[in-house]
């Protein structure tokens, strides 16, 4: 199979997670391999461009840099004609200036200059480098080293090192923790810029990086290997990737415009459903042309269940009790309450039994705190256990509960209990007098009560709201029976949803297989 082949049946692998990135890897890797262009023997050997690359270096400078032959480090199996080449014989390769705060702020004062670039200019490849941050450097300033247009750079040094490359299209300075590299004639820096992208000679800069921020010395560097074609040979590598990268940019903002159509589809969609949840208005939910994502039905379901829209209201149905200290937070109908949470029930705090008693833990009950209680409302297993006395020490939940995280990064999270528990003081609970739990639970985790807990919430870094004010936050109680319908049609929704989201799962996963096939096919094809 051909790569032009392979792009042509984009559109049936698109859903894989990053599928354009990957076809770029693809691009690249088939580049430096020598599988992107045919070979041509008319074209002079790469061993004639290293003599004169050698020639050119010696002329350059006395004391040549002594690089081992590549030999055994050579990690790809070359065409004809080609040959491998350490970095270091490539061009001259050197590294920038630091500066320090107040020597930026002093070429931020310069009006005229060279451009400073430093790593944060620098891009991903495909990105442009940044030439207008306000830092110049003085032409006649001997300070600082001058890399000459089309120079490639790469980082060296921290979390973007080997990860941020680019190309100059005019002289500049830069920052210490790039090295600039101004190839030697007869080798292309666009080549050498496409060579840096390649996966494979990522893994061979990686492997060579040390210390705890993650780097590369200067003399690793410039031993690295990298495969080099015949010079007419580059130049057919460099216009095939430029032109396969312009059709990659061009799928990508294809598959961008798709996205942003689709979500504004899935927007009216959900406005649509939320004015009339009616039946026929839900099938726009589950569209499968522009999928919501189950994250967003699931919080659209919630909110249409506590403002009384998902289920019809019934005139016979028994109306709410009053609770005239409430006050409405959103408009419900007619025959709905508010409440506060107190009210409703028991409200209590959890509590750690003393672990100065052994004999409050053991077998018996599970004891929880916030890792315990999942975002999706189940618990997971306990990691401690305490016995009937530990129980009789802590704060006790029984079947029917609601317990509620109040403290921390994972404040809201909220669970029902359906067994004897014992819950720590970073939970609180309500025990209902004579509301459906399930509703109550819908309520609580719906978007408005956990904006309301979080408004209620005392620090910043650590968001903390007491039982007081958590008590206080108030509810929207439909009639008993109409509880029980909502909760029913809720489950019936959610498990749709539960549905899309492993139908969303088995089309990405099947995408990811076909992209990794073809791949394998085409590289499997391009070796023989």
């Amino acid at each position: 199979m051909k790569l032009e082949t392979f792009f042509e049946k984009f559109d049936q692998f698109a859903d894989a997670p990053d599928a354009v990135e990957k076809m770029r890897e693809l691009i690249l890797e088939s580049a430096i391999r020598g599988k992107l262009v045919p070979q041509d023997r008319r074209d002079e050997a790469a061993s004639e461009l290293l003599k004169r690359v050698a020639s050119i270096q010696d002329a350059q400078s006395k004391k040549r840099a002594a690089l081992a032959p590549v030999g055994n480090d050579a990690y790809l199996e070359l065409p004809a004609g080609w040959e491998w080449i350490r970095l270091g014989n490539t061009g001259r390769i050197f590294n920038g200036d630091s500066v320090s705060e107040s020597g930026k702020a002093e070429l931020a004062n310069v009006a005229e200059g060279l451009p400073f670039i430093a790593t944060k200019d620098v891009g991903y490849g495909r990105d442009v480098l940044t030439y207008d941050n306000g830092l110049k450097v003085p032409l006649s300033d001997p300070r600082f080293k001058v890399a000459q247009a089309n120079a490639v750079l790469i980082c060296a040094e921290g979390g973007s090192a080997g990860r941020k490359i680019g190309i100059t299209d005019r002289d500049i300075c830069f920052g210490n923790k790039l090295y600039a590299n101004e190839v030697f004639e007869g080798i292309h820096h666009r080549y050498v810029f496409y060579v840096y992208q390649a996966p494979t000679f990522f893994r061979e800069f990686a492997a060579r990086m040390t210390g705890i921020i993650g780097g590369i010395a200067r003399s690793e560097f410039l031993s690295l290997p990298i495969p080099l074609p015949p010079e007419e040979e580059q130049k057919r590598i460099v216009a095939k990737v430029d032109e396969l990268m312009a059709l990659c940019d061009r799928l990508e903002a294809q598959q961008q415009e798709r996205e942003t159509r689709h979500f504004a589809l899935a927007r009216a969609s959900l406005a649509r459903f939320a004015d009339a949840p009616t039946p026929a208005n839900l099938d726009f939910l589950f569209h499968p042309s522009y999928a919501i994502p189950p994250a967003d039905l699931r919080k659209s379901i919630l909110t249409l269940a506590v403002q009384g829209k998902l289920v019809p209201q019934d005139p016979n149905d028994e109306e709410a009790e009053m609770d005239s200290e409430s006050e409405p937070l959103f408009e419900i109908p007619t025959n709905w309450r508010w409440h506060r949470l107190a009210p409703l029930g028991l409200s209590r705090t959890g509590k750690t039994p003393p672990t100065s008693d052994p004999t409050n833990y053991g077998p018996g009950f599970p004891f929880i705190g916030p890792g315990q209680i999942t975002l999706s409302g189940r618990f997971t297993a306990s990691e401690k256990s305490i016995t009937p006395q530990g129980l009789e020490s802590s704060t006790e939940a029984k079947a029917g509960d609601i317990l509620m995280v109040c403290i921390g990064g994972s404040i809201g999270k909220a669970a029902i209990c359906r067994e004897p528990i014992g819950f720590n003081q970073q939970i609180n609970s309500v025990r209902l007098q004579r509301d459906v739990p399930e509703f109550v639970y819908l309520a609580v985790t719906a978007d408005y009560f956990q904006e309301q807990v979080l408004a209620n919430a005392s620090g910043s870094a650590t968001p903390i709201i007491n039982k007081g004010k958590w008590e206080q936050v108030a509810i929207p109680i439909p009639p008993l029976a109409e509880q029980r319908r909502i909760v029913a049609k809720v489950e019936q929704m959610m498990a749709l949803v539960d549905a899309l989201e492993q139908q969303l799962a088995g089309s990405r996963n099947t995408a990811a297989n076909l992209l990794s096939a073809l791949v394998a096919e085409l590289t499997l094809a391009e070796s023989h």
